[in-house]
């Protein structure tokens, strides 16, 4: 009598109970070592009723162990997953993958895409080849767009004139420029700064080249400090900047002609009224960054036409490099040029109130002269309670025209 081998050296009989989602239930008998795949293959077999012809249908169901929620391997044993007798396993089908999509529909998603996709320059080139050529003027058209600062000096150039002649009418315009000399003399004392001046001092400079230096170099210790140093062995280090030594020339000009006609009271009055300019003119002077002038002198541009590159450019290094390399427009020349006293711009800024009471205050003139020679100056004279309310109706005429 022969008995089977798989009947000698079977492991132990297992009841598992099993359940499907349509709520049908059914006991399998398996031992310890039958593989999952096979007891998933018995439950099939006795859920379908019969053999499996597609083999797909066993790889696309699963077994899940119900009280752990766990998910059984096809490869392990009934032992290996630590099934009990009694346990019970739920029989799912799995959940099919997502569907590839077809050709037609990823040509179609592109498609869409390329659609919506903004169009390259070659795309709007090609439709719009057979439209006609408008010669549109860019640089005019950018040009109307007018910078305030550029605009600015051109303005002041103006205003200084119809300033002068308003100044000139009055009868007391003698004393009203003297005064305006005298506040550009205590102007010119109050901007040394203490501290600056007190740091150069301590590092052993005279005191009067100190103060020299922080003028020439618009108060910044370290390049006042380098200034000194580089002009020590210079003659004229000590000479006084120009305006420093004439405060009294005018006065002695008014009081050498007491009892003159009165045409020859007039041309007297006018020349001391130029006199006066003159010096107002000569102490508001361009001082270029010493700094920015040896660097642009190393790059070897002459002495000359670095300062005029400088003052052109407002004193910026970069912008007066750029200015050099290039075309050099603006022209010196260009920045004494006036606005079109006809313009509605110049119009609109002589019609306004605040604008020609300014006019004959010769704080407005000195403040003018200030901030066309020194344009980082205009902050200063932006926040004088005097000049201040001028420069904001200026600034708010301009803008208000450059919109429209």
């Amino acid at each position: 009598m022969f008995v089977q081998e798989e009947k000698i050296f079977a492991g132990k009989v297992l009841k598992i109970h099993i359940c499907t989602m349509d709520g049908t239930e059914w006991l399998e008998e398996v031992t310890e070592d039958t593989t999952v795949e096979k007891l998933k293959e018995k439950c099939l077999k006795h859920y379908v009723h019969g053999s499996l012809e597609d083999p797909k249908t066993l790889t696309h169901h699963k077994l899940i162990h119900a009280a752990t929620e766990r998910v059984l391997t096809d490869t392990k044993t009934v032992a290996d997953e630590n099934l009990k007798d009694k346990d019970v396993l739920l029989l799912l089908k799995k959940r099919p993958p997502p569907t590839l999509p077809k050709m037609a529909d990823v040509s179609s998603d592109e498609k869409k895409k390329q659609d919506n996709k903004a169009p390259d320059k070659e795309a709007i080139l090609k439709a719009t080849a057979n439209l006609s050529t408008r010669h549109t003027d860019r640089t005019v058209t950018q040009h109307n767009i007018r910078d305030f600062q550029t605009e600015l000096r051109k303005i002041l150039v103006s205003l200084i004139e119809v300033a002068q002649k308003l100044l000139a009418l009055n009868p007391d315009a003698v004393e009203l420029f003297k005064k305006a000399n005298a506040m550009l003399d205590e102007d010119e004392e109050d901007r040394v700064d203490e501290t600056a001046l007190q740091q150069l001092t301590e590092m052993g400079f005279p005191e009067s080249r100190a103060i020299k230096a922080l003028r020439l170099n618009h108060m910044s210790v370290t390049q006042a400090m380098e200034w000194l140093i580089e002009h020590v062995d210079d003659p004229s280090v000590d000479t006084p900047l120009p305006g420093q030594d004439s405060s009294g020339e005018a006065g002695a000009t008014a009081a050498a002609t007491p009892g003159a006609s009165s045409s020859t009271e007039d041309s007297s009055r006018q020349d001391e009224l130029t006199d006066i300019f003159k010096r107002i003119r000569r102490k508001r002077e361009f001082r270029p960054d010493s700094r920015a002038v040896i660097a642009l002198m190393e790059m070897g541009f002459d002495e000359k036409e670095v300062i005029d590159a400088l003052r052109v450019n407002n004193n910026q290094q970069d912008a007066a490099c750029e200015w050099l390399l290039g075309d050099r427009k603006p022209s010196p020349e260009d920045l004494d040029k006036g606005i079109d006293t006809n313009s509605p711009l110049f119009q609109a800024i002589l019609e306004n109130p605040v604008v020609q009471l300014g006019l004959t205050n010769p704080k407005t003139l000195l403040a003018f002269e200030d901030m066309l020679e020194n344009p980082l100056n205009s902050t200063q004279w932006m926040n004088d309670p005097e000049t201040g309310p001028v420069m904001l109706q200026i600034s708010r005429i301009f803008q208000t025209l450059n919109r429209t």
